[in-house]
């Protein structure tokens, strides 16, 4: 259910869309005048590559860490996490139109380096209107790098601490899951921001670092309602998240585990992997595929 957060986020959001989407336009046919006159002709501009009516959602490889792109079939885009060190720049780089200068949202987690060190590189590089977090405190470097990096942006910085749901497309819905609460002063894994993107019937469940209590207490809040096809496991695939109840409940078809390779922190962790295959849900991680992208028509998800 849409509460006044949402609808007031939504209207932010579709405000930046419009602007976004008429600075894009211009920047497009600023380039096709330029090549005319260069007597060049250019044929069929396609924003890298994405269909029409189509989401995609993109697990970056950013080692040990978490950084994932939602893109909607009109092009809004929200970057949830975004690894640490530059290398998040990349995959936004493979990913991202040449014209397109700005993310329409970004949303940390939590504040754990492998989530938000290449942050601020973002909010650098793209104009970004909105910032979403759990707001938990933590005075180190990173947390406060970000936060200045937020602040010279000018960007609108929420704090969740209520369920809501932002509607960023046609068809396409974001529901803020976790935290229901005011969690500043709660340790970061246990306070991670959970997000339920819905796309027809289709659906990709973000679980940031959460532990296994916080999924006990998911599964109380929103029980059968957190089926989704695409799971992105928690703390990277740790035995302290993805509890076989949690699994059950989320039934999903996919399971990505976005990890660095040879990590020393065992990730993903073999109890979870078994249960996975147990569970039949074809399991994809960053170490092996890279970049992971899935791609949504609203029926059904495939992956590219």
């Amino acid at each position: 259910m849409i509460n006044e957060v949402g609808v007031g986020l939504f209207m932010h959001v579709a405000k930046t869309r419009e602007v976004k989407q008429k600075v894009q336009a211009l920047s497009v046919w600023s380039f096709v005048l330029l090549f005319a006159l260069l007597g060049t002709v250019v044929w069929g501009f396609d924003d890298a590559g994405i269909q029409r009516g189509t989401l995609r959602v993109i697990f970056f490889d950013v080692g040990q860490g978490d950084a994932a792109l939602i893109e909607t079939p009109s092009g809004i885009q929200v970057l949830v996490d975004g690894g640490k060190g530059r290398i998040v720049l990349q995959g936004l780089g493979r990913e991202l139109s040449f014209f397109d200068k700005t993310i329409d949202m970004v949303v940390a987690t939590h504040p754990d380096l492998d989530h938000i060190g290449g942050l601020p590189y973002v909010f650098a590089r793209y104009e970004v209107p909105l910032f979403l977090s759990s707001g938990i405190e933590d005075d180190g470097a990173d947390n406060m790098a970000l936060i200045a990096a937020v602040a010279d942006e000018g960007a609108r910085s929420e704090i969740i601490t209520e369920p809501y749901t932002l509607l960023l497309d046609d068809g396409v819905q974001l529901d803020v899951l976790f935290p229901d609460r005011d969690v500043r002063k709660v340790e970061a894994n246990t306070g991670s921001v959970v997000l339920r993107l819905t796309y027809g019937a289709t659906s990709f469940l973000f679980t940031g670092d959460a532990p296994t209590s916080i999924e006990t207490h998911l599964i109380d809040l929103y029980g059968d309602a957190l089926k989704s096809t695409v799971l992105k496991l928690g703390h990277h695939g740790s035995n302290t998240s993805s509890a076989l109840p949690f699994l059950g409940y989320v039934s999903p078809e996919y399971a990505v585990v976005s990890a660095g390779c040879d990590n020393s922190y065992g990730h993903p962790h073999t109890d979870v992997i078994n249960n996975l295959h147990m569970l039949d849900v074809t399991v994809l991680d960053t170490c092996t595929h890279g970049d992971i992208v899935f791609v949504s028509d609203g029926g059904m998800v495939s992956v590219q």
